[in-house]
Order: structure tokens, then sequence, then C-alpha cells
């Protein structure tokens, strides 16, 4: 093994779970590591460390699990600072952009070979449709979009939310390993002043490709993802239509590029704003440091997605709108009048501090 921790002889597949089934045991958890062009996602570090806090309710190890492309090993090192003990990364070219078919059999194979007692998954676009797939190959049940994680008389029970959040069932599980994956922006990602051992392998042939990804190409116009901005300014049906949308742009402008669109589900339901923009139980969990919602009633259904955000700024003509109850700063007004000045304000206050 090399200074940097990565074994410099691929390892096969049935190596790998020989190696694996040594080192694990009772209440070690694996975490799946998600990848994008070769960079660690921000969902991962939520999961590894949600996967270090049960670990420790469970007195055992965390482990982390990646694949991709040449050179992710190297990427996922800064796992360990996260709480991975061991970080192990199935490397090769055609691991480079996710297929759906091969990475459920080569995390099937690596969970399979690890005898956790519990595997994490973002509940990403990603995760949500690797996990069924890994929990099918292995035979076991699934527990989706969980908002809480404990461990009850030695065994992982999972809070998720039900009926558009209105409700939260509290699942357990019959079978091992526990597969759940969490929803992005709940779990705080774990810090632990130590490294982690990252072990690279190569994948022994005969996963199948299934689908072959021949282009990606990004969203249009470049706009900043809602998950991951730090800023989002979401706009609800009280616009009215979509050709009153430059209202929320011109606030959204006003704040700068790193801040992103959002949208209420009547507003994507509606046809005025794609899905990508939607915030809400069925649309993207975020948790930025700001969050407008101009013109948006509330609904539990969006709640669920935004409540997280640090700082929320509301809007809305109906002072009895549910927003108002989450919401640090109210405005009970017209939104045609309000955001105009809102971003008249706002440049005039950048102009000055700039």
């Amino acid at each position: 093994m090399s200074a940097a921790g990565v074994l410099t002889e691929p390892m096969t597949m049935s190596e790998y779970g020989s190696e694996a089934k040594m080192e694990s045991g009772a209440g070690v958890v694996a975490a799946f590591v998600e990848q994008r062009d070769g960079s660690i996602r921000a969902t991962a570090h939520e999961v590894v460390g949600a996967a270090a806090e049960l670990a420790r309710a469970m007195g055992g190890k965390v482990h982390a699990l990646a694949a991709g492309g040449p050179g992710l090993g190297a990427e996922c090192g800064q796992l360990g600072g996260r709480g991975a003990e061991v970080i192990r990364v199935a490397e090769g070219a055609e691991l480079a952009q996710y297929q759906a078919e091969r990475y459920a059999h080569i995390v099937a194979g690596m969970v399979a070979g690890g005898g956790y007692q519990a595997v994490l998954f973002p509940a990403s676009a990603l995760g949500a449709d690797l996990a069924p797939r890994v929990a099918a190959l292995l035979d076991v049940p699934l527990a989706s979009d969980a908002t809480g994680l404990e461990v009850v008389d030695g065994g992982l029970v999972a809070t998720r939310p039900v009926y558009g959040g209105k409700a939260f069932a509290r699942v357990a599980f019959d079978a091992s390993p526990a597969v759940v994956s969490l929803r992005p922006h709940v779990f705080p990602p774990g810090t632990r002043p130590a490294a982690g051992r990252v072990e690279v392998f190569t994948p022994a042939g005969g996963a199948p490709a299934g689908g072959r990804a021949v282009d990606f190409r990004a969203a249009s116009g470049g706009s900043v993802d809602v998950a991951e901005a730090e800023i989002v300014v979401s706009g609800g049906r009280g616009l009215r239509g979509p050709e009153n949308w430059a209202v929320i742009e011109d606030v959204r402008d006003a704040l700068g590029p790193t801040a992103a669109l959002g949208a209420s589900r009547a507003v994507v339901d509606a046809g005025w704003r794609p899905h990508g923009e939607q915030v809400g139980q069925t649309g993207k969990t975020i948790a930025p440091k700001l969050y407008f919602a101009l013109a948006i009633s509330g609904a539990i259904q969006h709640l669920a997605g935004m409540r997280t955000a640090r700082t929320i700024v509301a809007v809305n003509k109906d002072a009895d709108a549910p927003i108002f109850n989450v919401a640090d700063y109210g405005i009970v007004g017209d939104v045609f009048e309000v955001a105009p000045v809102l971003a008249a304000e706002i440049r005039r206050l950048k102009s000055q501090s700039g």
C-alpha cells in the first residue's frame, strides 16, 4: 500500500469480497459516495456524516463505497474527515459516468462482501435510482427518503415522511443489511480529525452495462442548481402566469450569480417552470443560507422541502398564509409591488457595500 493509503495493485471483485468480510462485522455501516465527473457531491459528505453518527450508536465503524473513473480514489480521501475509516473505490474507465445496471451490481457486490449492518444512500436523483436496485439484488427491504435514524434494541429504525409530509412513519427492518436513502440537507456532515484508508480496486468483468450513455448536456442557461445554491428565490402561483416570472428573476439577478430560481409544485404542474426548479416533497429538498418565498402560500408539501433554510423571507398578500409560520421575515403585500422594491433595495445595499 502506498503512503497515500491507495492500493497500488488492483483487486478483482472476488479478492475484494474476501478482504471486506475480514474487516467488516456487526455495527459496521456503509455509506455510498455519489460523484459527478470525478468530483465528490455534497450529498456524499452528508451520508458519510450520518453513517458516522449511526455507527457511533452501534459501536461500530464506517466504510464509504464509491464507483467512478480513474483517479476517483485520490478524490475520496477527503471523506476520512467526515468519519469514514475505510473508503473502498471501484475504479474503471467504464464507471466514469453513472450506468444503473453496472453500478447496481458493483455496489451490491461490495455490500454483500462487506457484511454491513446498514447501507446508506443519498435520496438524490441518482440515489433514488440506485438504492432500490441494490436492495432488490440483495433481496432486502428499502426505507427511502429518511429524515431520521436511531438505534433501538441494537437495530436500526428509520423515520420517513408519509402522506406528503403530513405524518411520519418509523420503520424497522427484518433483514440485513438495512438499506436506507437519506433526504438531502437533513443530516449535517460530520467531522473527524483523522484520515481514512483508501482502497482502490478494479471490478471483475461480468456486470451488465445495460443502457449506454452517448452524450451529457448541461441544463440550458447555465443556471445554478437550486439544490446546491446558497440563495434561492422561489415563486408560486400568486404570480398568475409564466409571463410574470420576470418579477422573480429580477430579485434573483439583484442577489447575484450565486442565487438560484425555485418554484412551487403548483407552478411546475402548470408548466410555468421546469421540474428541476421545484422545491418541496416531490421536488428538491434544499437548505440554503437565504430563501425567498414570493407569492407562495406555504403548503405542507412545499414546507417539507425548504423549512431547514437558515433564513426565510416570505412575501404574500394573505396575512394568514402558512408560509409566515416558518418565515424569519414576512411582508404582507402584493408581490408585484413588493418584489421590485425588494430588488431595488438589494442593488442599492450591494452598491454601497461594494
